[in-house]
């Protein structure tokens, strides 16, 4: 079968437990009751030629290939549309069948090119193999009639051609882009002959609705819709499972291969978190991996200002240790550090925190989970006594109502956010907390029954006035918090609760949305059904972060709405692994499986594994780490696969407190911002060049496997077991896998996980131990794993980022759908074409009021900084606030933010800056600034050559 298209078998078995028994030829055969004759059959081992059937769409019945001949039965009915009956007695093969078929196929062919030999799809074209079937060897019609061969080729989308010469109005890439992606991008313009796909309203796919989730291609049984990469390279000859390397959503692909070359990424349909659905990220945006902007030579320098040397990855690694320790020696065993990444493999962030922790001899490291969701961890260990999400994706699937509430997964977690949107348009019901109009308050298909439209800053107030109207109007699940909640807590946090400070009519004003519309809205949540929570940063990177996601909690035990599937608290974490990175012990606080420091059992049980006495008390978080090397006591890192010097906020302070290390050790694909004010350059890995895992939103542990060799020669892991040797302290991995058994043998969450057995399940849900063998889709199922659920009180706490006169808007910052995080990997793909700057939106009011038309340059200044941006007048923001994207590093996003951060775990608060906004005609100073470091510093590294010669 083909490597690219759909398997196809015709309408899944139902789940059904009544069974029907049916003869299919001669062959008796038994399928759940609702089976379709065609997967019947195909189960029975029988295959029936089709075109538009595939058991990733509903029936259709269009293509008349499929047709078979039941007896009793009138004429020759399609088999992907009817179900099987008891009794029934079904030929799919006769003489009669096979005419009809081959006349069928005949008209097909005769409306389609003659160029199977050379077309893109040869060798892997359904169309091909449906004529093949049935045995077609001649046309009789010829090409002087009317046709379709001369229309026009559609070349609008960087990443896949649209040519309707070949199209034969199967229609399922109208069905995929309706079913699976729920964009409705696609129909079926004119009626009979004239019948054709459009794409908007007859639009290019570049300028219309379509997002480029690849659906589309995927679902197209001819060379219609084919990946460009294909028709440049030609067909793949191999393939690999392994997990895509953008959002937490964890999505699983084929890594398709031709040679050395990949060619593509087809989404998996096994892939559990996924089901074969992908994004435009995800789908295309793999040519970064191969980017002509990847350092695969590891260099060194002694001060900043100083030319890159390309060096060997011994004198590279030597070299990084002998700063390292010559650091430590001068100031102290505290003054260096490390941090870990999110995009990196649990097994790579595993063996960084073991470096810091018994190679450097403290616990100064952290990950970037400390500016976007260490509230969660925080939140939801003091309140369920677990780190992590409570459902898989799936769980969607049977929940009622759904409240997105700072999050904005059609853009951040696209794959969850069209599995989300396909069960509200079966009929569950969409609350939307958020300052924007995102997509998900008003689409075509797609509408939120209330929409509370806070001001930013203000979510404790809001989750408080909710969880005020449950408790106040005996909305509260009464016997789940008796059985499962503490209750004391639960008495003190009603009491608290139940103030007239925290009424919808007191907190109106402080959020500005309607009494009367959080009274319904959480009446809605309350009573609707199951009642599921999923939220994003727009809820953690605040200055009470930790308190929203308490006050989450809370409504979830007050409710009921915990511990099975379609409810649940769910983070939508935003990295690939920024869930791993924190159960591997990123944080300063805690070993893997977050267990304190402190704790004597747990350090004496590293302690033992790892040969080495550890540090008990806390090391430096990321802010502090800043503070420190200001203060001049704070003198290495070692970064691997983050750019601070980018993704932080308050980055003038960050930028500050980097100039004033001695020995800054970047490991990353590319020279990026960090790198800037290095010292050490070690060339990192991408995802395709690796082995290991991925722990993505759902605690799901999924395979990484290499495609193809490193470009710089060495997987990450691979580079900190080299400096940690350097440095003195032995590592002898031979593989991950050796790795991830220490992990299990040193952590309860992970006991049960090997690479046996992920290789045998798919992957694997953490807790996986004794107790949960096969893993945990569903947390809290039986109780809390704290043990009884604890609520705590969310005192509404302004904070101190206020609009006033000087600086009378406020600024909220977000992701969009075609870029990633700080733009590292997709700005070096052709997602640009869609995403090429970073703009601030305006509400046409506060536009007006300042003399602002779309498209003007605006300084946006706060007490932090200022920079700027090209204006985007819409209405998706409300008045009084503006929003900006951060992936262009010369728009400064975070140039603006402040040094406020969230009380319990100093993620900073990204999501609330009071700002001036003004016409402008020039670029700020510190762009200014930052243009002339950054062509400087591209001097130096296109001198490195020049400066030293590596024989």
């Amino acid at each position: 079968m083909s490597m690219n298209k759909e398997t196809d078998y015709g309408t899944p078995a139902s789940s059904s437990a009544n069974q029907v028994t049916l003869e299919i030829d001669g062959r008796t055969v038994t399928v759940s009751e609702g089976t379709s004759v065609m997967r019947a059959a195909t189960e029975a081992g029988v295959s029936i030629p089709k075109l538009c059937a595939t058991d990733s769409l509903e029936p259709f019945g269009s293509c008349r290939m499929c047709l078979v001949q039941i007896e009793g039965a009138r004429g020759y009915p399609a088999s992907c549309t009817t179900p099987v009956a008891e009794g029934m007695k079904v030929c799919t093969q006769n003489d009669k069948l096979a005419d009809i078929r081959r006349g069928v196929a005949e008209l097909y062919i005769s409306d389609h090119p003659l160029d199977c030999l050379t077309c893109s799809a040869n060798g892997n074209c359904e169309l091909q193999d449906t004529v093949g079937q049935v045995g077609l060897r001649e046309v009789r019609y010829g090409y002087e009639g009317e046709n379709h061969l001369s229309a026009a080729k559609d070349t609008s989308n960087p990443y896949f051609s649209f040519d309707p010469s070949k199209c034969i109005v199967c229609s399922r890439c109208v069905r995929a882009c309706e079913e699976t992606q729920g964009t409705f991008a696609l129909t079926i313009d004119g009626r009979g002959f004239e019948s054709k796909v459009a794409a908007g309203q007859n639009q290019d796919f570049l300028d219309s609705e379509c997002v480029s989730c690849g659906a589309c291609v995927q679902a197209c049984p001819t060379a219609t819709l084919m990946e460009n990469s294909v028709i440049d390279h030609g067909q793949p000859d191999r393939s690999v499972i392994t997990t895509c390397a953008y959002c937490g959503v964890g999505c699983s692909f084929r890594a398709e291969i031709k040679g050395e070359e990949v060619v593509r990424m087809v989404p998996d349909k096994n892939g559990q978190a996924n089901h074969g659905h992908s994004c435009v990220k995800g789908r295309f945006a793999f040519g970064y991996a191969t980017h002509q902007d990847r350092i695969t030579t590891p260099m060194i320098r002694e001060k900043i200002t100083d030319a890159w040397q390309e060096v060997s990855w011994e004198e590279a690694i030597q070299f990084a240790a002998d700063k390292l320790k010559g650091l430590q020696a001068k100031y102290g065993r505290d003054s260096i550090g490390g941090i870990t990444s999110s995009r990196c493999t649990n097994e790579e962030t595993y063996l960084v925190q073991k470096l810091v922790r018994a190679g450097f001899g403290n616990n100064n490291v952290d990950t970037c989970a400390r500016v976007c969701h260490s509230p969660t961890g925080y939140g939801l260990k003091n309140t369920f006594g677990e780190s992590s999400g409570t459902q898989n994706f799936d769980s969607v699937r049977k929940s009622d109502v759904i409240m997105v509430i700072g999050a904005n997964p059609t853009d951040g977690h696209p794959v969850f956010g069209s599995m989300m949107k396909r069960r509200i348009r079966e009929g569950a019901k969409l609350i939307v907390v958020d300052p924007r109009n995102i997509d998900l308050v008003k689409s075509p298909h797609v509408k939120a029954d209330y929409h509370l439209k806070l001001r930013p800053g203000t979510n404790v107030a809001l989750v408080s006035a909710m969880a005020h109207v449950i408790v106040t109007e005996g909305l509260t699940d009464e016997r789940f918090v008796g059985e499962r909640c503490d209750s004391e807590s639960f008495e003190k946090w009603k009491n608290f609760i139940a103030k007239a400070e925290n009424s919808p009519e007191a907190m109106a004003e402080v959020t500005g949305v309607a009494a009367e519309t959080i009274r319904a809205a959480a009446r809605l949540y309350a009573t609707g059904g199951n009642g599921a929570i999923y939220y994003g940063l727009g809820v953690t990177e605040h200055s009470q972060g930790s308190t929203t996601v308490i006050g989450i909690a809370n409504l979830a035990m007050a409710t009921g709405n915990i511990g099975r599937e379609g409810v649940g608290v769910n983070p939508l974490r935003g990295q690939n692994n920024v869930q791993g990175s924190c159960d591997m012990g990123s944080f300063p606080h805690e070993f893997v499986g977050y267990r304190h420091v402190s704790d004597t059992e747990t350090r004496t049980l590293f302690e033992k594994a790892w040969n080495v006495e550890l540090q008990a008390e806390p090391g430096l978080r990321i802010p502090n780490m800043f503070a420190a090397a200001v203060d001049g006591s704070f003198k290495g890192l070692y970064v691997q696969g983050e750019d601070i010097a980018q993704s932080d906020p308050d980055i003038q302070h960050v930028h500050h407190a980097l100039r004033e290390m001695e020995c800054i050790i970047v490991q990353d694909l590319f020279l990026n911002e960090t790198a800037q004010f290095a010292h050490v350059f070690l060339p990192g890995s991408s995802f395709l060049e690796k082995n290991g895992t991925f722990t993505n939103a759902e605690r799901r542990i999924s395979p990484v496997r290499k495609v193809m060799t490193p470009l710089g020669g060495k997987e990450d892991w691979q580079v900190t077991q080299d400096l940690a040797n350097a440095l003195g302290f032995p590592m002898n991995y031979t593989h991950p896998s050796e790795i991830m058994d220490e992990i299990a043998q040193l952590t309860p969450q992970f006991a049960g996980v090997s690479y046996e057995k992920i290789e045998r399940m798919g992957s694997i849900q953490w807790p996986c131990n004794d107790e949960s063998p096969e893993g945990t889709p569903t947390m809290h199922a039986d109780e809390f794993v704290r043990g009884k659920g604890r609520f705590m009180l969310t005192q509404y706490i302004p904070t101190d980022e206020r609009s006033s006169r000087k600086f009378p808007l406020l600024l909220t910052t977000g992701r969009i759908l075609s870029q990633y995080n700080v733009g590292a990997q997709t700005r070096r793909t052709d997602n640009v074409v869609w995403h090429q700057e970073d703009r601030l939106e305006i509400h046409p009011h506060d536009a007006e009021q300042l003399g602002i038309a779309d498209g003007d340059w605006v300084g946006v200044k706060s007490r932090s900084g200022e920079t700027v941006l090209r204006a985007l007048i819409t209405d998706r923001v409300q008045p009084g606030v503006v929003y900006t994207t951060f992936h262009f590093p010369h728009s400064g996003a975070n140039v603006i933010t402040t040094d406020n951060s969230d009380w319990a775990t100093n993620c900073p608060e990204y999501k609330v800056t009071a700002v001036h906004v003004a016409k402008v005609s020039h670029p700020s100073e510190w762009q200014e600034q930052y243009r002339s470091f950054s062509e400087e510093q591209q001097a130096l590294l296109d001198n490195r050559i020049a400066t030293h010669e590596h024989e």
